[in-house]
């Protein structure tokens, strides 16, 4: 009988199935089809209700619910227009994942009469069962009642899947008692908090300033692999990565695949899930090959966070649901294959006042000048302060894999600003007061009582290997994984932020009163900022053993493991942080810590228990079957009368074969037992770290160095798990 994986090979080809996607349809003509943008709802809408609705999502005001039924039925009608029979309250819980509970429009009246109807109540809140989702102790699974609620800000849409259409209501999702169980909720208070800081100290500089808008343009790194040769790999079915693999003669080095010919196969791929997120506002700029083989990215303009954050979690839904049409599956995985490049999403973060100003963006007077400074050394001392929470919000079992492996920016949190940039703050710091030198046009002159000219746009270099890097008028946040959520680590950011801004303002208003000039005080602040906050800041190779060694001496934490790192979240500084800006209370805090270490220690425990019986199962089994080839080989030559010289190599495999399949299997048998001290230990913390420690650190990678070394020696038709040159460079 063929192995599946020789069947997935044969069907590769057939796989590879043309499949039509319209090429005549102009992007524009189909953006937004599947969106109730303002627009439209100027067409479905009365005046009261249009003006009700716009009030609550350009100025933040609640939703009249008097007006909810109005709007539900314009709604409503014009979902049935596109063919829509369902709606649901679309959330983001704290799995990491968007939720969906389907109703229909259809009801029965009272005396029988059939009729479809959507009214406010139900497009305002509704009551999913709270039970079964992660809530760290919030809710006991008795206790099943939970809060979904509207938010305007992120408008209904219509989500296509097969045949079927469903309008979907962009929601929060609290407790019975009010607290938040999904990642949105936080998010949108943490946008209100740096909105109200960043404001208050804008007016230093624009009266006209009344709301800033943090910005994200986030970039999405995935492999696509043939459908076929995944399923064929039960690793990458449960858990996402290959637990083994040899790397392949060829993988990265020749670097022929960045920015290469992107494949046909993939390309009408990425034209059916563009298509598809298109029809869904989701505006996608950019797709190209990325370093790894098999691997590729794709990149949206720039949006306000929240509906950035929403595009981002339906974008990977879109990407995994197309992929099966094309007999394809995307890999969100932060580190799919060992050896080669694991995959990020960049997270480019920046904030936008109403008046047009992007507050990163160096300016070309010197009002805007200063005003750029302001907010780009305050974010410079917001990372620095909240380091270990910020390398915390990007934490989790699959990160671990991809985080300074060679790649990927280094555990170690610092920020590269660029030589110009560098040089500019070096002159702030030592010679406040003072003119610099005008000798090169991207150098900023500076004189605190009169002016600050313009700064050069793009005057930064790219450094591939820092976690926060300045790219000229916005920080890319490089260390985010690719299979995040990205509201995680955009509420920490915009919280941090928030409270830098506050304190910024307190320390210029006290040198204000007492007499010093605006300007003068804000510099003399900033300054101060830069002192306190410079051990932060790196140019360097992130990925060099030199860079830990530095760091180590700065004295910035390098926490290389997600149990450790998530510690952040339980530290006080982390709560009164939170709970001073109204983001989440102690219990909703303790909570998110608590179902953060839990997850850990599941998908942990899920990899080893993926290890255990492919090694024991597929493995194993394999070489033995190969080493009884070998006796049978090795008899065969004694019968014949052969010289025993002339079989010394088999002999050799065989010895080699044996002690490869005997160290797995002595491996295997006490990774097991770690696994169920673990699993013994009641506190979640050390739990986790038993998982990270003694379950993972002792033995994955020992099981899996002698389960690759087999797989070079193993007759390779023998051999039952597709290969990397396979997963990796068959279409």
């Amino acid at each position: 009988m063929e192995s599946l994986r020789f069947t997935a090979i044969k069907n590769v080809a057939k796989n590879a199935i043309n499949y039509e996607v319209k090429s005549n349809e102009k992007i524009t003509s189909i953006f937004n089809e599947n969106v109730f943008t303002i627009k439209v709802a100027r067409h479905y809408l009365s005046d009261e209700a249009y003006k009700s609705l716009i009030s609550s999502t350009r100025g933040g005001k609640k939703i009249d619910r008097t007006m909810g039924s109005n709007i539900a039925n314009g709604l409503k009608a014009w979902a049935e227009e596109k063919g829509v029979t369902h709606f649901t309250h679309w959330f983001q819980p704290l799995t990491g994942l968007s939720a969906e509970k389907h109703d229909s429009f259809f009801t029965l009246k009272g005396d029988g009469t059939p009729i479809q109807e959507f009214d406010g109540a139900a497009l305002i809140q509704q009551e999913p069962d709270a039970s079964s989702f992660p809530s760290g102790g919030l809710r006991a699974t008795f206790e099943a009642r939970g809060y979904t609620a509207w938010d305007p800000s992120s408008p209904a849409f219509i989500m296509e899947t097969g045949q079927g259409k469903t309008l979907c209501i962009p929601t929060i999702f609290v407790s019975y008692t009010g607290e938040s169980l999904d990642t949105k909720t936080p998010l949108l208070k943490a946008i209100v908090a740096l909105d109200k800081a960043a404001v208050d100290v804008c007016q230093y500089f624009d009266k006209n300033v009344s709301k800033v808008n943090a910005t994200l343009g986030w970039e999405q790194e995935y492999f696509v692999i043939d459908a076929g040769l995944a399923t064929a790999r039960p690793d990458l079915v449960l858990t996402g990565r290959t637990v083994f693999g040899h790397a392949p003669a060829k993988g990265q080095q020749l670097e022929d695949h960045y920015f290469g010919a992107i494949p046909e196969r993939v390309y009408a791929f990425m034209k059916d899930f563009e298509k598809e997120s298109y029809k869904l506002g989701i505006p996608l700029r950019t797709r190209h090959n990325e370093v790894a083989p098999a691997q590729f990215e794709c990149a949206p303009i720039f949006e306000e966070l929240n509906l950035a954050v929403d595009h981002n979690t339906l974008l990977m839904d879109i990407m995994t649901r197309v992929a099966k049409r094309h007999n394809l599956i995307v890999l969100l995985h932060e580190k799919p294959f060992a050896g080669i490049n694991g995959s990020g999403k960049h997270n480019n973060w920046s904030m936008a006042t109403d008046t047009g100003v992007n507050l990163l963006a160096p300016g070309k007077t010197p009002k805007t000048n200063l005003m750029f400074l302001t907010f780009f050394v305050n974010t410079i001392k917001a990372v620095h302060d909240y380091a270990e929470l910020i390398r915390a919000s990007i934490a989790s079992a699959s990160n671990d894999h991809r985080l300074g492996a060679n790649e990927a920016p280094p555990a170690i949190i610092s920020i590269f600003i660029g030589k110009y940039l560098t040089d500019v703050l070096n002159q702030i710091e030592t010679r406040v007061g003072g003119n610099f030198d005008e000798t090169d046009e991207a150098m900023l002159k500076l004189d605190i009582h009169k002016s600050i000219p313009e700064l050069m746009l793009d005057n930064t270099d790219r450094n591939r290997t820092s976690p926060f890097a300045f790219t000229g008028n916005k920080f890319e946040f490089r260390a985010v994984g690719s299979s995040a959520n990205c509201a995680g680590p955009m509420t920490v950011l915009n919280t941090v932020m928030a409270e830098t801004l506050k304190n910024f303002k307190a320390e210029v208003d006290g040198l204000i009163e007492k007499g010093e000039k605006k300007e003068v005080a804000i510099l003399q602040v900033i300054q101060k900022y830069i002192v306190e906050s410079k051990k932060v800041l790196f140019e360097g190779d992130g990925y060099s053993d030199e860079w830990e060694k530095e760091a180590e001496k700065r004295g910035l934490p390098n926490i290389k493991t997600t149990p450790v790192s998530l510690d952040a979240y339980a530290a006080d500084k982390a709560k009164k942080l939170f709970e001073d800006h109204h983001i989440y209370n102690h219990l909703e805090l303790e909570a998110r810590h608590e179902i953060m270490l839990e997850e850990y220690i599941k998908k942990v425990q899920i990899e080893a228990r993926v290890m255990g019986d492919l090694a024991s199962t597929y493995i194993i089994p394999a070489a033995l079957k190969y080493q009884n080839s070998l006796i049978e080989n090795i008899r065969g030559l004694k019968d014949a009368g052969l010289n025993a010289s002339t079989y010394e190599s088999q002999k050799l495999t065989l010895e080699k074969i044996s002690e490869h399949v005997n160290l797995i299997s002595k491996n295997v048998a006490a990774m097991i037992e770690a696994r169920k001290k673990a699993n013994e230990i009641k506190d979640t913390r050390s739990k986790a770290i038993a998982y990270c420690d003694d379950v993972k650190g002792n033995y994955f990678d020992v099981i899996r160095y002698h389960a690759d070394k087999l797989e070079l020696m193993v007759d390779d038709s023998l051999w039952p798990l597709p290969k990397y040159r396979e997963l990796l460079f068959l279409r």
